[in-house]
């Protein structure tokens, strides 16, 4: 997949397209989509035909048949992916449907190639059916290598991904979930070292029991967080055993998390906290960071807008991110995916095992030297050539550590 030249200035609304047409360089970039398809074998001769086509085709196709396994290596599935949406929980931008969230899927198809090398094919589906998502994606996986799961609300994404990877011989991967949780982990330990102190010694506050809420509080517990020193919040405030209204995600997390029994809004969870991660929308007041400890972090990862501005969480925090681009400590989820399917469809991965998810973060961290750690720079930035290699081979190395390898 290549990304394709730009057209001409475009309308910015219907009533724009009477009589005041305005140029809008996003909309220049976006006109005629970013991403056309690339031949990789040239087509000069009737010799070259014959090879690429009939009848030359015809001999793979039977080679395949025998042995299915020599589709990863004869044709592009060894080295591509779907990238899969129903357009449920777009961005910050919400139920916007599988239209309006082409324009993401287009854009992440060319961050894997470019940070990864990787083929992806953005797939947007006009259901948010869960067991029809399944069905769909089961359907087209031959096609591909993996499959990457992107913006599908919670709680329907556990579930999808869930079964998906309890169905298909290929790593199923929700970027929302593990993208976001493995860079957050990566930045955390680089916080940690800058502050000179320890994950395992931190009280971490985090506000957001969604996709990313859920999947960031499991991988910081993985990379050696305290499970009771963790408080998450919903909308309803702090996760607890005694709360009744929970899911059976959110459920699961209160029995482990929250060992005080914090109960409460963020201004609650907050007293004391040592981090602060946002990934859930909405704003956080200046009064609720006030009780947090001196010397800690803020991690406002709302896009576009971060729960709290860098410039106010700076008044309370020594290490501020954020998931924007024109900030110090942008917490990106490119710094991940696009090397972790690198290293799973290199090493032949069937799946994407926890020691993978891992590995990605401590290649994610380990990128930056001692010399380059500081308080505006605790992650690399998501245009350094390191880290796609970097987390392609720790991930592959841990795939066949694992054993989950072909």
């Amino acid at each position: 997949m290549t990304s394709r030249g730009k057209g001409a200035p475009v309308l910015t609304s219907v009533s724009d397209s009477v009589s005041h047409p305005v140029s809008d360089p996003v909309f220049d970039l976006h006109t005629g989509g970013k991403l056309s398809v690339q031949s990789t074998v040239p087509l000069a001769t009737r010799e070259d035909l014959s090879m690429a086509y009939t009848p030359g085709v015809a001999r793979v196709c039977e080679a395949i048949a025998a042995d299915e396994s020599l589709v990863h290596e004869l044709t592009w599935v060894g080295k591509a992916v779907a990238v899969v949406t129903d357009g449920s929980a777009v961005l910050g931008l919400g139920n916007i449907g599988p239209r309006a969230a082409m324009p993401v899927m287009e854009g992440k198809a060319v961050l894997f190639k470019q940070f990864g090398g990787v083929d992806a094919v953005p797939i947007c589906l006009d259901t948010q059916d869960p067991d029809e998502i399944v069905r769909i994606v089961t359907a087209l996986a031959p096609s591909f290598g993996g499959i990457n799961l992107e913006d599908i609300s919670a709680p329907r994404c556990f579930d999808i991904e869930r079964r998906l990877e309890d169905t298909l011989p290929i790593p199923v991967f929700h970027d929302d979930q593990h993208g976001t949780a493995i860079v957050v982990l990566a930045a955390l330990r680089n916080a940690a070292a800058v502050l000179g102190r320890n994950i395992g010694d931190m009280r971490i506050v985090v506000s957001g029991a969604g996709a990313a809420g859920v999947a960031v509080t499991r991988m910081l517990i993985t990379g050696g967080a305290k499970a009771g020193e963790i408080i998450v919040l919903d909308s309803r405030g702090c996760l607890h055993a005694g709360r009744t209204d929970l899911n059976p995600v959110k459920a699961a997390l209160a029995a482990e998390t929250n060992a005080c029994g914090v109960t409460g809004d963020i201004a609650s969870a907050l007293r004391g906290a040592d981090v602060l991660i946002g990934v859930s929308g909405g704003t956080i007041g200046e009064a609720a960071l006030a009780g947090m400890a001196p010397d800690g972090a803020i991690f406002a990862l709302a896009n576009p807008t971060p729960e709290v501005h860098p410039e106010i969480a700076a008044r309370y925090a020594s290490i501020v991110a954020t998931g924007r681009s024109d900030f110090p400590n942008q917490i990106n989820n490119v710094l991940a995916f696009p090397g972790i399917f690198r290293g799973a469809l290199e090493s032949g991965a069937t799946r994407i095992s926890n020691g993978m998810k891992v590995a990605a973060a401590t290649a994610i961290a380990k990128v930056l030297d001692a010399s380059e750690l500081a308080p505006d720079a605790i992650v690399p930035s998501a245009l350094d050539p390191r880290v796609a290699p970097a987390v392609s081979a720790a991930v592959a190395e841990a795939a066949r550590r694992d054993g989950v390898t072909r």
